[in-house]
């Protein structure tokens, strides 16, 4: 699947003195980067050539990466929303094949670059919260069940799962932009 080859030089210092090394990043974030892009575009040679690309602007980028601005992972991962992003939207310029049937049945195909933008800001807002309030939110508002069905799942208390709901979507709104920071 994903593998990190034929780097010559892998490292860098940041203007802090923060070395940035592209095999440790790939290492530690590679997979989960990889399933942010899949999830985005449902497609695993597109989302291993996002993540390849992420890989090839942070190594261009490496010199004006700062760790005192923000961790590896997040910057990583705000260069793969701008690369998904960029392949979503070269994706819908591109002529789709048969598109003379499509047009008989009135398709448009303008509103779904929308809806894909969405769900990568969303993908993008939830890898940033803790693994507790994300579970709950994803199991919660995206897959339907109820705060008890959860508890039977995990064991964990519905008060506390209401908790986690709450301080969760607090956080998601915030890391969307749409709440301003305490």
């Amino acid at each position: 699947m994903l593998e990190m080859t034929d780097v010559r030089s892998v490292s860098a210092m940041d203007s802090t003195g923060s070395a940035f090394d592209v095999r440790e990043a790939f290492a530690a974030h590679g997979r989960d980067l990889f399933g942010f892009a899949f999830n985005s575009v449902r497609d695993t040679a597109l989302a291993e050539d996002c993540v390849q690309e992420v890989f090839v602007r942070a190594w261009r980028a490496r010199d004006r990466y700062r760790a005192d601005r923000g961790s590896e992972r997040t910057w990583l991962f705000a260069i793969a929303r701008n690369v998904i992003i960029d392949e979503v939207r070269a994706r819908a310029r591109r002529p789709v094949p048969g598109l003379d049937q499509h047009l008989e049945g009135g398709v448009d195909r303008g509103g779904g670059t929308g809806a894909i933008e969405d769900r990568i800001v969303l993908y993008a807002g939830l890898a940033m919260l803790s693994t507790e309030h994300r579970a709950v939110i994803v199991a919660v508002q995206l897959e339907g069940l109820t705060y008890q069905q959860v508890q039977d799942r995990t064991g964990v208390p519905a008060a506390t799962l209401r908790t986690r709901m709450y301080y969760g979507l607090k956080a998601l709104r915030i890391a969307l932009g749409e709440e301003a920071r305490p």
